[in-house]
């Protein structure tokens, strides 16, 4: 990777010599403007509005417009010779927990490299005061033009450096909640909760951009003169939720089934226990106080053969008057080992019943 900054860590009187490298990149789409009639590019030139001339690089140089509209140019040199510490220095001004940054000031992420033999070591010991205090470091810093607040923490063995907005630079969020008042049940939190725990976890590795994959394979597609794949149907988005319990259930079964735990070995197992989580919360049984939540986080997460005894001491804590939905997932499931009571079973029950008639009478 190339460096794009060289400056120095000031960390108290410790000064650590460091390279900036870019720590992300962008793999979006990018689109060419071209004549619809006959495919040409189209370009954009700058040009002198004073003469009219197209200007090419090497003659365009910054300016600052003042209020009156007076244009003042500023050269680089200029600018480097700005009275600046941070200049060429990433001034630390305090450590803090991370959880006190506040996410929607992040801006732009950077990796910083130790910049010779004698940076290594400072380098290592402020990794790992970071790491032992479980803290990111606050610091300043003039890069691309501007002076900006920047966040420092480890990442893997390297340090990283995120540049912040400034505070005045955050909008307030006035105005973008619903202004009217909403009651949410907690028959619908608990269904929430199982939802959000059905989902499981997410492995960062599987995630990639569909939207340039079907870009590229039209892409592909028109220059072999072959007619592109048909879209899936979508899902519409927008409108009115009717039924946000309905919505809730659907949810639920569609992750479990994306999850593949339906088509488990366990014989559908799981599913007669989303359809009991589903049915009890619906009605509105063990909504209260956590009951339900508690019921519904402990169906999601013991699964296997361990179900059956979770469910047992759910059963307990919840008490005798009223079953938990632990309890009825666990005898749906003993019901799906013994065959789930089928339809040539309750046959056979009835024609029994109809001899002892018989025979009594």
């Amino acid at each position: 990777m190339r460096s794009i900054w060289k400056g120095s860590i000031s960390f108290g009187l410790v000064s650590i010599p460091v390279k900036v490298f870019g720590a992300t990149e962008n793999h979006s789409v990018s689109f060419r403007q071209v004549h619809a009639a006959d495919g040409g590019r189209i370009r954009y030139r700058k040009v002198c509005e004073l003469d009219g001339e197209e200007v090419p690089t090497e003659e365009i140089t910054k300016a600052f417009e003042a209020a009156d509209g007076t244009t003042v140019p500023l050269s680089d040199e200029d600018l480097s010779a700005l009275p600046l510490p941070t200049a060429r220095t990433i001034e630390i001004l305090a450590f803090v927990p991370a959880d006190t940054v506040d996410p929607l000031q992040l801006d732009r992420s950077y990796y910083l490299g130790a910049d010779g033999g004698g940076a290594a070591k400072p380098y290592v010991l402020l990794r790992e005061a970071l790491n032992r205090s479980e803290k990111v470091a606050i610091a300043k810093l003039a890069l691309r033009g501007r002076e900006t607040l920047a966040m420092l923490r480890v990442v893997d063995d390297a340090l990283a450096l995120h540049t912040m907005l400034w505070p005045d630079e955050i909008r307030p969020a006035t105005g973008v909640a619903p202004d009217t008042e909403v009651g949410i049940r907690d028959a619908e939190l608990d269904l929430a909760d199982t939802l959000m725990e059905t989902l499981g976890d997410l492995d960062p590795e599987e995630l990639h951009d569909e939207y340039r994959e079907a870009v590229e394979a039209l892409v592909a597609a028109k220059l072999e003169g072959v007619e592109p794949e048909e879209a899936r149907e979508r899902v519409e988005a927008g409108g009115k939720v009717i039924d946000l319990m309905a919505a809730l259930e659907n949810s639920v079964r569609a992750a479990r089934e994306g999850r593949g735990e339906q088509a488990a070995a366990a014989g559908g197992e799981e599913a007669a226990g989303a359809e009991g989580d589903v049915r009890e919360l619906r009605s509105g049984k063990g909504a209260g106080k956590g009951a339900g939540k508690t019921a519904a986080r402990k169906s999601t997460a013991k699964r296997g053969g361990a179900e059956e005894e979770g469910a047992g001491k759910a059963g307990k804590k919840t008490g005798g008057s009223r079953k938990s939905t632990a309890a009825k997932k666990s005898g749906s499931a003993a019901k799906d080992s013994r065959g789930r009571r089928s339809t040539s079973g309750a046959a056979k029950k009835t024609a029994s019943a109809k001899k002892q008639d018989r025979a009594t009478g």
